[in-house]
């Protein structure tokens, strides 16, 4: 093992760490729905929004992934599952997007919680995996979540095309046998598509996935709480 996290970046505390900027970047979410809601495209609708509150790359990046339309967040409303529903199910859960989300989440970094409460971070991929101090434990918190809500399996669905995400996979499958639970895995070119096109119910925060499929969890949501999980939370709304 090694000493890599995915915690805070140099200036994070500058760009969230303050009322005024906390602030500023709640009003900036407003003006972003007003405009998403009447059909402007994202990135236009960002740049307008970044350019009037002078925004930084990292909080233009925070304010995309918080916003959404009102007919984005009423879909997915709809879609939005408990855990009731979760028993003798089959679940599919984004790996890269849960893994990092927990690892980031883990190592103190800022998340940042939208308007369809769904919980995101500034982390990503980038063509390569690598693992962190944190990786065991967000495994051991799925799996804590597996077993409290008596899913029927797990599926693990990782990029192929990342390098490493065999690795990956191979640990999340090694994890599973040696705890004897009932996870599978897999590598996909389109993880987004063949999510969006699963009729299971999908775990994952990324947007564009939760506008297209068919049922979603709120996986990280139900971690802090269930799970008291110290965070550095920030409520763009």
């Amino acid at each position: 093992m090694n000493n890599r996290n995915r915690g805070k970046n140099t200036g994070d505390d500058t760009l969230f760490g303050s009322e005024k900027q906390l602030s500023k970047l709640k009003l900036a979410v407003e003006d972003m729905q007003y405009l998403l809601s009447r059909d402007y495209p994202e990135k236009a609708a960002s740049d307008l929004v970044g350019n009037r509150y002078r925004l930084k790359t990292r909080q233009i990046q925070a304010l995309r992934g918080a916003s959404a339309s009102i007919q984005q967040l009423h879909s997915r409303q709809l879609k939005n599952v408990g855990t009731s529903d979760l028993k003798d199910k089959t679940v599919y859960l984004d790996g890269f997007n849960v893994l990092i989300l927990l690892e980031s989440l883990l190592s103190d970094a800022y998340v940042f919680e939208g308007l369809d409460g769904c919980i995101r971070d500034l982390s990503g991929v980038h063509g390569t995996y690598k693992r962190v101090n944190q990786t065991l434990r967000a495994v051991e918190l799925v799996a804590s979540f597996y077993r409290k809500n008596q899913i029927h399996q797990i599926v693990w669905i990782f990029d192929k095309p990342v390098s490493n995400s065999g690795r990956i996979k191979q640990i999340v499958l090694d994890f599973a046998k040696d705890h004897q639970l009932n996870w599978d895995a897999d590598l996909q070119f389109n993880p987004d598509k063949f999510l969006a096109e699963s009729s299971a119910i999908v775990i994952s925060s990324d947007a564009w996935i939760l506008d297209h499929c068919k049922e979603w969890f709120n996986l990280i949501g139900y971690l802090i709480t269930e799970e008291s999980l110290p965070v550095n939370l920030i409520k763009m709304m």
